[in-house]
């Protein structure tokens, strides 16, 4: 979810303040004499004080965090229907059912957000299921299955979007902004533990004269085909992904120098087309640049030399 996380947070804060000013609008234009403008005073602070403060810290955040305030969230909806004081109040919080569900499909994995959505779905049908008006029964379920339905289908389409925008089309391995974020991870926990994580920059020998004597189609299914073997011979952890053109970069995790060398060798012997490869393994205080810059370094010594892995 980090691809768009201050975008969600800033998206919640943004939830949250507005359905604050909403419930200070309720207190202030009360529908009914019942309607409970003390409790919505209350919770209209609640809601402009957890969406500032979410505005605030949009940059660190951590994701816990949105997990809280969305469950927050429908422990809220549902104290709001159980305390309307008509049933018009209760199916009127319908809006902030689904749109805390959409929030939880755009933003959050699918099994997160089918949770969420199934969370917010029972604390507001629990609230009003104790609430004293009645006659809501059935724009109720029209509600519920709406948004189990609207849910649903978000958090597929979101799936698919983000596969998408991390994959490269042509071999199917992660592209290069999916491939940075997810190795500058994988070097802040590398960092923080004390754990090996070396890196390689793979780069193919000749590939121009396979597209200049047999075709791009030709150059395509060779990517494929290279892909395709080193991605079986890698462990789950490993992360391969496309830099550019011919060019290829591993993040392996608990792994040395040595070990990231013995690595190579092995993806060398999956397909007979020779490419180079360079390694280098982190250092205290790295940047991704700086590691990559390194392993490039090696690699280019490697093709001066006459070396492949």
């Amino acid at each position: 979810m980090r691809t768009g996380h201050r975008t969600a947070t800033t998206l919640l804060a943004t939830l949250y303040s507005v359905s604050g000013a909403l419930c200070w609008v309720g207190a202030a234009l009360p529908m009914d004499r019942a309607t409970p403008v003390g409790l919505l005073w209350l919770f209209g602070a609640v809601g402009l004080g957890v969406g500032g403060a979410l505005w605030w810290s949009a940059r660190t955040v951590g994701t816990w965090v949105l997990h809280a305030a969305v469950a927050l969230g429908s422990v809220l909806v549902g104290v709001l229907a159980w305390r309307s004081a008509t049933a018009v109040g209760i199916v009127g919080l319908g809006p902030a059912l689904i749109a805390l569900g959409l929030f939880a499909a755009h933003f959050l994995p699918l099994p997160a957000a089918r949770a969420h959505a199934g969370f917010a779905l029972l604390s507001g049908s629990a609230g009003a299921w104790a609430a004293a008006p009645s006659g809501f029964l059935s724009p109720w379920i029209t509600l519920l299955a709406a948004t189990v339905v609207l849910v649903e289908v978000q958090a597929r389409l979101a799936r698919q979007l983000r596969t998408a925008a991390g994959t490269d089309p042509l071999t199917g391995v992660a592209n290069r902004r999916a491939w940075e974020e997810q190795a500058s991870r994988h070097l802040a926990r590398a960092a923080r533990n004390g754990e090996p994580l070396s890196f390689a920059v793979l780069d193919l020998d000749d590939f121009k004269e396979v597209n200049d004597r047999d075709g791009h189609g030709a150059g395509d299914d060779l990517l494929r085909a290279l892909t395709a073997g080193w991605s079986l011979r890698l462990r789950h952890a490993d992360l391969l992904g496309r830099y550019g053109g011919d060019e290829f970069v591993l993040c392996l995790p608990d792994t040395d120098e040595a070990a990231a060398s013995e690595l190579l060798a092995q993806l060398a012997a999956t397909h007979p087309f020779t490419w180079t490869g360079g390694v280098a393994t982190a250092r205290p205080g790295d940047t991704l640049a700086e590691v990559l810059v390194r392993a490039d370094e090696q690699l280019y010594r490697r093709k001066r030399s006459g070396r492949t892995t």
